[in-house]
């Protein structure tokens, strides 16, 4: 079994080292998104170029998510968190470099195989160096590590794309992850639990299969159409290879895929509140760029720096969550994050293209606070549920889905927008070619205004976009809503791990869910 810390001055020093690990990929999260606006023009990328962009990286590192957790156990968290790190760096050199869209999409893919290597084993470090008391707290520092790193991202990012090309915002990780190699080479311990099953290579080629064909479906379908040949033999592709996946595990005398956890009715309801929260996220952060530079009309930094209410938001939450748990218990809390999620969706679906900024931050500031006391309990009941000994599979398992729900959301929800942006879009009297360019995107839509001068292209296109950005934040809205449900009936009202005498993770087993 992993060793416990049991120095408090050690444990917390040793969370510098995951939070350095976190700030990386926080960075990294929201630089991307405020970067592809600038990318799309510079590189002629079409909304579905622009989601393959976002969605290499995030179905890697779902696909890559638990078998990195098990290389972790078995072969030291400490090693193999260095290892994507360094891993990482290669990506974003390799995306700073890349001539055209094809290469950015292989750079963030390499990207992707970092970091699922250092998001599963940062969180899987937690049980082994703090008890339940202290583990909220910890969860709450790296979500606000996280945080701190999604409103700096676009910033930095923002001021580099306005004086240097767009290249330069994959350069920022390098120094970030210097910094988080070195935190982890003198801070944090060694652990490891070398009786943890095997990676299961045929398993994690199903999972990387089965979630490339589901999402790349998912993206092409709103130009090809659902009942298009090549759409539905992806679908069901996808849905062959993820049963396939599913029986295998179930066979399996010692899974990767750990279906027993998905048992415990805490583990599985806090997972799928956290995966849903995490669809809606990354949602948002596909569309808002596009429309704060090419709808209000404002630049790279502009963009970042109004990205902010949300990740303000976002931050008080993830800080203010630990205390609201202990005083109404994580079911409340749970429930409340959901619910003003689903009313900031609903009430972002108002904005209309003649709103202005101040409107928008409104929501957005909103949906960061529901956002936080949303995930951060529903993470931290999630971990409780884990046996010591399963730490990083079940980590793994926690985030894997997360970022299904991630690349899901930027799939689904990018291509409801695409879909709906397109029929609204008015290209009366213009060419075939510049029609089809204006219909790729609002971004491509006001080059072809700039160039050909057509009459009201630019008004229209983002009359467009805006409609189809509500349409999205109105199924956000029901989704939120639809997930609060069963958070409400399944949820505890108390931690698991109140009322053990040990207070260990290891401890919320069947037991626990039969006291729940």
């Amino acid at each position: 079994m992993a060793t416990v810390i049991t120095l408090e001055p050690r444990r917390w020093w040793a969370l510098t080292a995951l939070v350095a690990s976190m700030l990386t990929l926080g960075f990294d999260m929201t630089i991307l998104n405020v970067a592809l606006p600038t990318m799309a023009g510079e590189l002629g990328a079409s909304t579905g170029e622009q989601q393959w962009m976002a969605d290499a990286y995030v179905v890697v590192f779902a696909a890559l998510m638990l078998p990195a957790g098990l290389l972790g156990d078995r072969y030291g968290r400490r090693r193999m968190l260095v290892t994507g790190l360094g891993i990482f760096l290669a990506g974003s050199v390799m995306g700073a470099l890349a001539p055209d869209v094809t290469w950015v999409v292989a750079a963030r893919a390499v990207m992707g195989v970092g970091g699922a290597l250092v998001m599963p084993l940062a969180l899987s470090v937690l049980p082994s160096l703090f008890g339940p008391d202290e583990r909220s707290k910890a969860i709450g520092v790296m979500s606000a590590a996280s945080a701190l790193g999604m409103p700096l991202g676009p910033i930095l990012g923002g001021w580099l794309l306005d004086h240097f090309w767009w290249g330069s915002v994959f350069l920022v990780n390098v120094p970030m992850v210097g910094f988080g190699v070195a935190a982890c080479l003198f801070l944090l311990p060694e652990t490891r639990d070398p009786a943890s099953p095997r990676v299961d290579v045929m398993a994690t080629s199903l999972t990387a299969a089965g979630l490339g064909a589901l999402v790349y479906a998912i993206i092409e379908a709103p130009t090809r159409g659902w009942g298009d040949p090549l759409v539905t033999g992806f679908l069901a592709g996808a849905v062959v290879l993820l049963a396939g996946l599913v029986l295998r595990e179930r066979r399996a005398a010692r899974p990767m895929l750990d279906m027993e956890l998905l048992r415990h009715r805490g583990f599985l309801v806090n997972a799928l509140t956290a995966t849903l929260v995490t669809f809606v996220l990354a949602g948002l952060l596909f569309l808002l760029p596009p429309y704060l530079q090419a709808v209000l009309g404002h630049d790279a930094l502009g963009t970042g720096l109004r990205l902010l209410p949300m990740m303000a938001g976002l931050m008080v939450s993830a800080r203010g969550a630990q205390p609201v748990v202990a005083r109404f218990g994580p079911r409340a809390v749970v429930i409340c994050g959901l619910v003003v999620l689903a009313f900031a969706a609903f009430l972002g679906s108002r904005t209309a293209p003649e709103s202005g900024y101040g409107f928008t931050a409104l929501w957005l500031a909103v949906t960061g606070l529901g956002f936080g006391f949303a995930v951060v309990p529903a993470m931290d009941g999630a971990l409780a549920a884990l046996p010591a000994d399963r730490a990083g599979s079940g980590s793994g398992l926690l985030m894997t889905l997360r970022q299904v729900g991630s690349a899901i959301g930027i799939a689904l929800l990018g291509s409801l927008l695409a879909g709906v942006y397109r029929d609204r879009l008015d290209v009366t009297g213009l060419p075939a070619r510049a029609a089809d360019t204006a219909g790729e995107s609002v971004v491509a839509a006001h080059l072809v205004a700039e160039r050909t001068g057509a009459p009201g292209l630019a008004a229209s296109a983002n009359g467009a976009y805006v409609h189809g950005m509500g349409v999205v934040l109105l199924v956000c809205g029901v989704a939120a809503l639809a997930a609060a449900l069963p958070a409400a009936v399944f949820l505890p009202g108390t931690r698991p791990a109140e009322g053990k005498e040990s207070g260990s993770p290891a401890m919320a087993g069947p037991e626990a869910d039969a006291r729940q």
